[in-house]
């Protein structure tokens, strides 16, 4: 008895209700049009025809919008708890899912306006009878029969059918809502294509996400290291050259400057979960970064072969952030002298070179699992590119692409080199 009763007073069996009640408010729009167009004069045959004629001209219309079908994935979200998919706005024939929700206003109609009438009327007698039974008792009549309720203890069946009317309406109500809940994924759930959408759209923004979580730790890290650098050479300058000392302390604000409005930026579009709108560096921007880098204490030469512009965007901006990896693995693991980056754009490739000393945490750098070489990696591949790292000998054949064999320094030095080739038609 008690778990009849309970669906009516928890916010399940309520919010059923709620439900149901929405649908019986629904139908009186169509209801209304079909008596309209369905006149007692009318024969018969005529009769029925304007009436479903009308009802379901005017039921189309109200389903036909796609806020009315996102406003009915929301009600059964919210009220039955069905969890379906929000709806794809662009995907397949729009007149298709206009029409499920035209036919799922129909059963919504159908079901909320019986449990509505059962459940109030069932409520109403389930406050008839105590009501007439404690008022002094008399004679009741329900659907045609004729009921004598005493008073005193003699009245006290009337309770029986009073919990019946709860227990009736507690039925119909989550009887009701359960058959909504069974046909709400039919009529207003994905359809394959829509499925298969919404997969790509996750996956892209999945896509999206570990993308900007790789920007986030290619600036953060190039700025720490940077500061890190910079805080070093301040502590040694601040007795012998406060100018210097002041110098390197400003660097280290302006750095971290950009690096907060970068760390604002990525955090902004992970909390949205929305594509990008504003524009990343490329290779163009490459003048800035050197100076950031000679303004840490390093010995930077930058020597640029062919014409930058001829690089697409898309490769121009993952290539920005090769070169800033590159340069922030120097620093940290190869000290600040004898740093080398070349950049060449020729016969349909773009080629970034990078080499330094080899300092005491090469070891460090050539563990596996390190994110800095990874994600330089993941890029070059997803343009179909290649990536070279390992130490050589400056005055091999490898050490250096430039054409004359020399970048610089004494032969026989031991320097890590980072080079990456990217296909220009990567961008296609």
């Amino acid at each position: 008895m008690d778990k009849s009763i309970r669906p009516l007073s928890c916010g399940v069996g309520f919010r059923d209700w709620v439900y149901a009640a929405l649908g019986a408010a629904l139908s009186l729009p169509p209801l209304t049009a079909a008596l309209l167009f369905a006149p007692p004069r009318w024969p018969t045959g005529l009769r029925v025809l304007g009436f479903v004629c009308a009802f379901a001209v005017v039921t189309v219309s109200m389903g036909a919008p796609l806020s009315a079908r996102r406003a009915s994935v929301r009600l059964a979200n919210g009220l039955l708890g069905t969890g379906l998919p929000a709806p794809l706005a662009t995907t397949g024939p729009r007149w298709v899912n206009r029409l499920r929700t035209a036919v799922w206003l129909v059963p919504h109609m159908l079901l909320g306006g019986v449990v509505t009438a059962v459940s109030c009327l069932a409520v109403f007698g389930a406050v008839a009878f105590p009501s007439v039974w404690l008022g002094g008792g008399e004679r009741m009549t329900v659907f045609g029969l004729s009921l004598w309720i005493g008073e005193g203890w003699r009245g006290t069946w009337a309770l029986l059918p009073a919990v019946g009317c709860l227990a009736l309406a507690a039925g119909v109500t989550l009887g009701g809502a359960e058959l909504l809940r069974r046909l709400a994924p039919v009529l207003l759930g994905h359809r394959p294509g829509e499925r298969l959408a919404a997969a790509e759209e996750r996956m892209n923004l999945l896509a999206q996400r570990n993308r900007l979580a790789q920007e986030l730790h290619d600036s953060i890290g190039h700025t720490l290291t940077a500061s890190t650098i910079q805080a070093a050479v301040a502590v040694e300058l601040m007795d012998s050259d406060p100018a210097g000392a002041r110098r390197a302390l400003n660097s280290i604000e302006e750095t971290s400057r950009a690096a907060m409005d970068d760390l604002d930026h990525v955090l902004g579009m992970l909390r949205e979960e929305r594509p990008s709108t504003v524009s990343r560096p490329t290779l163009a921007d490459l003048g800035p970064l050197v100076e950031r880098v000679r303004g840490a204490g390093a010995e930077l030469a930058v020597k640029v072969q062919g014409d930058l512009a001829l690089v697409p965007a898309t490769v121009s901006r993952e290539a920005y952030r090769v070169v800033q990896e590159g340069l922030t693995n120097a620093l940290r693991h190869g000290g600040k002298a004898g740093i080398r980056l070349r950049t060449a754009v020729r016969d349909g490739w773009l080629e970034l070179e990078l080499t330094n000393p080899v300092g005491t945490g090469i070891a460090a750098r050539q563990r596996p699992g390190g994110q800095g070489l990874e994600g330089i990696g993941d890029r070059v591949r997803l343009l179909r590119g290649t990536t070279y790292a390992g130490v050589v000998e400056s005055g091999s054949s490898h050490a250096s692409d430039d054409g004359d064999g020399r970048d610089g320094v004494d032969a026989g030095e031991a320097r890590w080199r980072l080079l990456v080739r990217i296909p220009l038609r990567s961008a296609s």
